[in-house]
Formats: C-alpha cells, sequence, structure tokens
C-alpha cells in the first residue's frame, strides 16, 4: 500500500464523526485529519474549532477540510457519513438508502487511488462494511467495520459496575451483528481472572443477573437515541481505539466486523468477530471457543445479514 504515514480521511461530520475526531486529536493518534462532508461551511468550523485545541493535545495533528482527492495518499479512510437511525427504527431498516450512499462515497474514494484501510461506522455497520468491499475491490483485509466494539465497550462497562471493579479487568465480548441479534460470548469471557462460567456455575441465579445486563447492553442505543437523538461519545472513541490499533501495528484483538472466509462455520459475511488488527488491517480472525447454544446464537445472527447480500452484490456488479 502507498500511503503518508497516520494520515485520515474522514467522511462525515456528523455526531458520530466529529466525536471520532475529537477522540483523535485527543488522543493524538494520527499526524494529519482532513474532514471531508456535504456541509463545507460547517466542516470548516469544525477544523478551526479543533485547531484550537492543539495546545492542549499530547502531540500536534494536523486537522484541515479537504476533498477526495485527499483520499489517494492516506492510511485509512473512515466513513461516518449517511442517514443516521431514528427513533423506533432499527440499524438494518436504513440500510437501503445507505448503501446507495456509500456506493457513491466509495466510487469517490476508489477514483483517487486510495489503498489503504477503510473503516466503516455507518450503520448498519455490518452490511455496509461488506459493501465497501464489494465496492471497493480492495482486499478484505483492508475494509473494516466498527462491528460489535462499542457493545463491548458499553458490556464491560455494566459488568464492571455490577462486579465492583474497573473495566480493564473485565474481559467480555459482544460478537455477531451490531445490533438485535447479537449475542455475548459468556464460555469465553471473565472478570478479574475469574471466568463467568465459573460463576455461575458457583452461583446459578447469576446467568438471570447477567441476561438482564446483556439486555440493557443490547438495547442502550434505542434509549440514548430516543433521549438525545444519536449515539456519538461511545462510538467515536471504540474507532478511536481501532485507529490507535491498526496505525500503532498493536496487534490487538478487537471486535470489529470483518469479512468470514470459514471461520465459525460461514464465509462470505461481514460480522462482529474478534480480530487481530495491524498496520495492515484485519490480521487473523480469533476463532473462540463457543458453546453450543452460542454457536446457535451466532449462526442466526449471521442469517439475519446474509439477507442483505443479494442486494450489495447486484448494486456492485451495477458498477463494472
Amino acid at each position: 500500500m502507498k500511503y503518508v504515514p497516520n494520515k485520515i480521511v474522514l467522511v462525515g461530520t456528523g455526531a458520530v464523526g466529529m466525536a471520532y475526531a475529537y477522540a483523535l486529536v485527543n488522543q493524538g493518534i494520527c499526524e494529519e485529519l482532513v474532514l471531508i462532508d456535504l456541509n463545507e461551511a460547517k466542516s470548516r468550523a469544525d477544523v478551526l474549532d479543533l485547531n484550537h485545541g492543539e495546545a492542549w493535545a499530547p502531540s500536534p495533528v494536523q486537522v484541515s477540510f479537504g476533498s477526495y482527492a485527499d483520499c489517494q495518499d492516506a492510511a485509512m479512510v473512515v466513513i461516518c457519513a449517511g442517514a443516521a437511525q431514528k427513533p423506533g427504527e432499527t440499524r438494518l431498516d436504513i440500510a437501503d438508502i445507505n448503501l446507495r450512499i456509500f456506493r457513491e462515497i466509495v466510487q469517490r474514494v476508489t477514483a483517487s487511488g486510495f489503498d489503504g484501510i477503510y473503516l466503516v461506522a455507518t450503520n448498519p455497520v455490518d452490511v455496509l462494511t461488506y459493501a465497501t468491499w464489494r465496492f471497493s475491490g480492495l482486499p478484505p483485509e483492508q475494509v473494516i467495520g466498527s462491528g460489535t466494539t462499542l457493545d463491548t465497550a458499553r458490556l464491560r462497562y455494566h459488568l464492571g459496575e455490577y462486579f465492583e471493579v474497573s473495566t480493564s479487568n473485565v474481559h467480555a465480548l459482544i460478537i455477531g451483528e451490531h445490533g438485535d441479534s447479537e449475542l455475548p460470548a459468556w464460555s469465553a469471557a471473565s472478570v478479574a481472572g475469574r471466568s463467568i462460567s465459573k460463576r455461575i456455575a458457583a452461583d446459578p441465579g447469576l446467568r438471570d443477573e447477567l441476561d438482564a445486563i446483556f439486555q440493557r447492553t443490547r438495547d442502550a442505543a434505542y434509549q440514548i437515541i430516543d433521549a438525545k437523538g444519536s449515539t456519538s461519545y461511545g462510538i467515536g472513541m471504540s474507532l478511536a481505539r481501532i485507529t490507535r490499533a491498526i496505525l500503532k501495528n498493536e496487534k490487538s484483538t478487537l471486535p470489529v466486523s470483518t469479512l468470514l472466509r470459514g471461520e465459525y462455520g460461514h464465509e462470505d459475511v461481514c460480522v462482529g468477530v474478534p480480530t487481530i488488527l495491524s498496520r495492515g488491517g484485519a490480521k487473523h480472525v480469533v476463532e473462540l471457543d463457543l458453546d453450543e447454544e452460542e454457536q446457535a446464537a451466532f449462526d442466526a445472527s449471521v442469517a439475519t445479514l446474509q439477507g442483505f447480500r443479494e442486494r450489495v452484490d447486484a448494486l456492485a456488479t451495477s458498477l463494472g
């Protein structure tokens, strides 16, 4: 890949995009950040506002407003553009309109000669990650979605509260669709070094408590959207975490949306699974030892997403 080290182009400067941009600048994750949005006046004001905080950032980040030509030498293009989920809507309800928006965006990015890594945040993120891969023609490891990173962060927060431990001592994952069919991988989870499975064996009533915690995790977005119109800070920080893992070549494992190629018994679908991230993108999918109940739930979650594949493939074919 030909790119400028640590240059990021952000497409879409709404609530999510700007929460992400703010996290990048605050954490000093990149060296150059270019914003692209149809609302140029607002985005230029965002650029000015972010640059005014440079004196207090851990390291300088050059922030500017640009165009799709700036994607040519970027290390990453991060897409937060698209129609937002409204109160009462599921993430899958907005798939068709955002597929059309993404087709145009990816066409314009591709025309620049971009050969870096895509990071997709727009919902339904798993469908749009698959679409970005099909529209771009890039290798699957170079196309990643935010997947269930935010759901996982929410779960770890709730578990930390329940067990009264730091979230850094909670190791638990949400996998599957970033949406209503997602599931917790309890069989692979631990809190303060002790497995959740052993905790349940010692206290069977704990399972009901954990189920309630998961439901609160899964439905958190609906509560936030009803109250303030959108989620932003949590997903912005999740995107920043993924970006840092990639640009710093951390080889960290995060539950992102990536193309399955036989893992977990599925292929040709993008879904949230633990994945090792490096400078080259999705380095390797980690296959958890799911129990039978979890595997069945994961299969059902994948089936929910596969129904969109024909629509995406038809749109991708029309590009040719």
